[in-house]
């Protein structure tokens, strides 16, 4: 690699850092950026912050090459760097609303050191209109011009938590440019680490709307599934049969229910179009009730729990209520935005002892969703327990290790006969 290829990185979170390592490995100096000192200093001394298969060794063998650096001095970085990625949060305000205030400031940050020919490459999943509206405008008060003196370009992520190393070298990329020059300079960038599909699109808001389609394509399905499944509950139909019969259909592919939907992306992205949707004074009313009934799916299993309990002659208050899992996904550590925090709020507002257990999360991050950590087996000793997160090892749940009488499983990987023949009380979602 040449002095001109020398990769400045804002953000090293769990998109962040991955990209930083991949390029790294490939033979660009990258260097890292983040607002996290503790971060900072672990990733400088070739330690991964962040729990992802095959992270660990790509961040060590960069740092001890010398291909991958932090930096504390973000100009000096750009100003040293020919191409510079945002990958930066971009999290809701409480009137869900998409907060840019990283955005805005990394991309002003680049604007005191851009240079000409500089790549500017924004990664962080924004509103429709952000790249051309925000980051370009701030970009310009370099007094350089798009187009002209440097390059723009949009490029989603497409990763999940457990696998993001495999689906940032194998999935497609989509790749939309301030204009075609900067569109080819984006794509050439990123065959270095991808061996997937490289799709250049036409424009930058195009690419953006991408990433907000996929995701709320997926919310409105899960959506879709969930309110399926309440239906059937009342009706006494098995919904998670109904739905996998249905899905043999050619045309039909339904999401399994669940007790909502969280992550970084599926939780929030939906809301980038809302809102960009009111900005031009349009309304948004099958995505906008997607989320409704996604994110009222805590209060459903509420109503399981409650209903169950009542069989029993029990009420939510004064029991202890045990959750199986608080990632918002099986076999990952990730609780940002999961509904096991709605739920553990709502157990304890209503009086309930909320214990919880997860082979991912550590301790301290349960904790701070605001329940109480334990290990499995007082969990399956609870008043109520309540399977929140599927992971494989509570595949392996048998009845005779339940001491509890009432069994909510949100999520179908065990069999309700089994329990049901041991005298457990088993419900579902749409079971």
């Amino acid at each position: 690699m040449t002095d001109k290829n020398k990769i400045t990185i804002f953000g090293l979170g769990h998109i962040g850092l991955p990209t930083a390592s991949l390029f790294a490995d490939k033979g660009f100096n990258v260097k890292g950026i983040a607002r996290d000192d503790e971060k900072l200093r672990l990733i400088s001394k070739g330690i991964s912050p962040i729990d992802e298969p095959g992270l660990s060794e790509l961040v060590k063998i960069t740092v001890e090459n010398g291909h991958f650096t932090v930096s504390y001095d973000e100009v000096e970085a750009v100003s040293s760097s020919n191409i510079m990625i945002i990958i930066v949060p971009t999290p809701m305000d409480e009137q869900n609303r998409a907060d840019l205030t990283a955005v805005k400031e990394a991309s002003k940050t680049i604007s005191q050191g851009l240079k000409k020919g500089d790549l500017v490459v924004v990664e962080s999943t924004v509103p429709q209109g952000t790249c051309d509206n925000i980051v370009i405008p701030i970009l310009e008060e370099s007094g350089l011009k798009a187009g002209e003196d440097f390059s723009v370009a949009y490029t989603p992520e497409r990763a999940i938590p457990n696998n993001t190393i495999y689906e940032m070298t194998h999935n497609a990329r989509v790749i939309g440019g301030y204009d075609e020059r900067s569109a080819d300079r984006a794509s050439e960038l990123y065959k270095h680490i991808t061996v997937g599909d490289v799709i250049k699109v036409k424009n930058l808001i195009t690419a953006e709307t991408v990433k907000l389609i996929e995701n709320t394509y997926r919310d409105a399905n899960i959506a879709l599934s969930n309110e399926i499944a309440m239906i059937c509950e009342e009706l006494g139909v098995d919904a998670i049969e109904a739905i996998k019969v249905a899905n043999y259909h050619p045309r039909v592919n339904l999401h399994i229910p669940g007790p909502g939907v969280g992550g970084h992306c599926l939780a929030i992205d939906p809301y980038f179009i809302v809102e960009t949707a009111k900005g031009k004074g349009m309304q948004a009313p099958l995505i906008s009730t997607a989320r409704i009934i996604n994110e009222g799916m805590p209060q459903h299993v509420i109503k399981l729990i409650s209903d169950t309990l009542a069989e029993v002659g029990q009420e939510i208050k004064g029991s202890t209520i045990g959750l199986l899992g608080v990632a918002y996904k099986g076999n990952v550590a990730d609780a940002r935005e999961t509904p096991a925090k709605d739920l553990i709020n709502i157990l304890k507002e209503k009086g309930a002892h909320v214990y919880a257990t997860d082979p991912y999360t550590p301790k301290e991050g349960i904790r701070a969703l605001g329940a109480e950590p334990v290990d499995m087996g007082q969990v399956l000793n609870c008043d109520c327990v309540v399977l929140v997160t599927d992971h494989d090892e509570y595949r392996d749940i048998k009845p005779e290790m339940v001491k509890s009488p009432i069994f909510i499983c949100t999520r179908p990987i065990l069999n309700p006969e089994d329990f049901e023949k041991s005298g457990i009380i088993f419900r579902g979602i749409g079971r």
